[in-house]
């Protein structure tokens, strides 16, 4: 077990709740490597370097392949040293072999992996949102008017508009958001809920779906529907069991829809602890 900072060894057991888990405050770096291979010598040792320099900026988690098989097959091993990034939950780049030091520092920055703060530093609170959207969507159109271009107050607005249920406006701001905000993990969430709301737009109504899934249980469209709908209407974890629901009777259906839907869902639903324990549940499906 490594005693460095920031770096760790990733297990079956331990791998939805420190890598998945995990990454979706932290970017996590996997490094998938094996005692008997060179160029891990080399790798491994510059991926701890970098993990200790950026102190906490991300997370490396080592596999090492002959112990954790399972690990390697998901997510289909077929060399080391290999390397992926994993954020928000899914994986998001990868590179095999080994690589210099610029090379990583640039794949780093292209992901917008950052240094953390240092030891001495104190993290900067947030500053409370009001509680009423409607509210905030108030006061921050008063701010838009102050300062037109500040992009970021666009994308607090999107936000804000989201939770009042004017998707509309909300899609229309999200859509001329410059390039390096599009990225933003609020970009994404909002996202995700625009996508669920486009879903069930026309979808028919939960008795019809519900009537459908009693006939046939297998009907993972109907299931999904519902999900969503469940999902947007205040019942997240009748939604979230829907999904993993979908997920266990068929994990490739629509190429891979259910994981697909259980990553989104996980990035609108507030509640962490339910977040966690749907995390779980999907993770001893996949692994």
């Amino acid at each position: 077990m490594s005693e460095l900072p920031h770096v760790f060894d990733a297990t079956t057991e331990t791998f939805e709740a420190e890598v998945l888990q995990k990454s979706m405050q932290t970017p996590v770096l996997v490094d998938f490597w094996a005692t008997w291979c060179g160029p891990c010598k080399t790798l491994g040792p510059m991926l701890e370097k970098l993990a200790g320099e950026f102190n906490g900026g991300f997370l490396l988690a080592k596999v090492d392949v002959d112990k954790e098989q399972e690990i390697a097959a998901a997510f289909q091993i077929r060399s080391v040293p290999t390397v992926f990034l994993v954020k928000g939950g899914q994986i998001v780049d990868g590179f095999p072999g080994a690589v210099p030091e610029g090379q990583l520092r640039e794949f780093l920055k292209q992901h917008g992996v950052e240094p953390g703060a240092a030891a001495n530093e104190e993290p900067v609170a947030d500053a409370a949102l009001p509680l009423d959207p409607h509210a905030e969507v108030m006061a921050l159109r008063k701010a838009i008017e102050a300062e037109p271009d500040k992009a970021e107050l666009k994308l607090d607005l999107a936000l804000a508009l989201l939770r009042s249920g004017a998707a509309a406006e909300a899609e229309t701001l999200l859509d001329g958001l410059p390039a390096n905000l599009e990225t933003d993990d609020r970009a994404i969430r909002a996202r995700s809920r625009l996508w669920f709301a486009a879903l069930v737009k026309d979808a028919p109504p939960a008795e019809v779906l519900e009537a459908a899934l009693a006939a046939n249980p297998d009907d993972l469209r109907a299931r999904h529907l519902l999900g969503v709908q469940q999902l947007l209407g205040g019942k997240p974890q009748a939604g979230l069991e829907q999904f993993i629901e979908m997920l266990r009777r068929d994990r490739g259906y629509e190429d891979g829809l259910p994981r697909k839907t259980l990553i989104d869902a996980f990035r609108v639903v507030d509640d962490e602890d339910l977040v966690g324990q749907y995390r779980r549940k999907m993770s001893s499906l996949l692994f």
